[in-house]
């Protein structure tokens, strides 16, 4: 029987290079709360990058588990990896952002009387306009970030991922958490502990924003 483990940390990764997962990686690795495992969902990548990334990989297997399949999107990729998971808790990264070292502890602290949280990002950006992203009610209008429901940022209970998918296509992790806050105790909490990288020109979320923006 495998040992369980207090949290699972699930990565979604597709032709993402592996300069952006190392760092990714090296920020779950480097955190001050150790009891972790970091599950890694290769979602059909080309073969460009993955012998580096499976050769790091190699070098830390004490700690993350590698699980490929053909391009399925990032949803079908998480509840993957949620099957997968031998945490009590489970929590995410996209494989472009990074964790500050704090994360993992802080999360837990605020999730103690909770079964899931969502939280608030430092968020890197090149212009003022990135932190505002389309609205799930309506793609024509922005919202600022702080507003949203971002993957990365929740963190719950294993019960709560296990009795809800994430759903395929934009604004899967708010679909997420408002199905969760039907059924469990949520909150939105300020910790700022997860880095989230919106300077990056090739998002979903960037063209999505820039698609829409454009009819309008």
């Amino acid at each position: 029987m495998l040992k369980e483990v207090k949290i699972s940390v699930l990565m979604a990764v597709y032709n993402t290079t592996f300069f952006l997962i190392k760092r990714a990686i090296d920020s779950v690795l480097s955190q001050d709360f150790q009891d972790f495992e970091l599950i890694i969902i290769d979602d059909g990548s080309n073969d460009k990058d993955r012998k580096e990334l499976l050769d790091y990989i190699e070098k830390h297997e004490a700690k993350i588990v590698y699980i490929r399949h053909s391009n399925r999107g990032q949803s079908e990729s998480i509840n993957r990896g949620v099957l997968n998971s031998i945490g009590k808790y489970i929590t995410i990264l996209d494989g472009d952002d990074v964790y500050k070292s704090n994360h993992l502890s802080a999360c837990l602290q605020a999730v103690k009387n909770l079964d899931l949280i969502c939280s608030t990002t430092e968020t890197i950006t090149d212009t003022i306009d990135d932190y505002f992203v389309p609205d799930k009610n309506d793609l024509t209008k922005l919202i600022h970030l702080d507003e949203t429901i971002l993957f990365g940022t929740l963190f719950g209970r294993k019960k709560v991922f296990n009795s809800i998918n994430f759903i395929s296509g934009f604004a899967a992790d708010a679909d997420f958490y408002e199905k969760a806050a039907k059924q469990f105790r949520v909150k939105k909490v300020n910790l700022r502990t997860y880095v989230y990288h919106r300077n990056i020109p090739n998002s979903i979320c960037a063209t999505i924003k820039k698609a829409n923006l454009t009819q309008a």
